[in-house]
């Protein structure tokens, strides 16, 4: 990750912090960020996607708007 932007790296490293995630990517959309992340087989994924929410709130900056979904398709 040595060529993402500081505030990118950390929130992927928070993302992966969070239990049941598997695999995650972020990108940086117009003024805000997409968050998609693969979960483990026991993951629920509305709870996970929660879970992560909670993780990188503290890097939202006022007004901006961040989006979480799943991955579909994605091999491990």
């Amino acid at each position: 990750m040595p060529d993402l932007p500081p505030r990118l790296r950390r929130a992927l490293e928070l993302v992966y912090g969070v239990e049941g995630v598997v695999s995650a990517r972020i990108w940086k959309v117009g003024e805000g960020m997409a968050v998609g992340v693969v979960g483990g087989a026991s993951t629920c994924a509305p709870e996970l996607l929660h879970r992560v929410e909670l993780a990188v709130a503290g890097l939202r900056e006022p007004g901006e708007a961040w989006e979480f979904g799943i991955l579909e398709g994605t091999k491990n």
